[in-house]
């Protein structure tokens, strides 16, 4: 599984990241850096609860990631 990951600067300095892939990973770092790197923990996350859940997708068994 390939997720995107896409940053963005917001007009007041603060850096975006958003895991394109899964709905509800968004969040605010002060460098995109800092964004990426909490974006992806919120991503994993994310898919531990599902899997948790049994809500997980087939395609968990290689997870990396890639800058949109």
């Amino acid at each position: 599984m390939t997720l995107t990951v896409q940053v963005e600067e917001e007009q007041d300095g603060r850096w975006i990241a958003e895991v394109m892939d899964l709905p509800g990973t968004l969040v605010y770092g002060g460098s995109p850096e800092e964004a990426t790197a909490r974006v992806k923990a919120l991503a994993l996350r994310v898919l531990a609860d599902q899997l948790e859940h049994g809500e997980a997708r087939a395609d968990l068994g290689n997870i990396s990631f890639v800058a949109a």
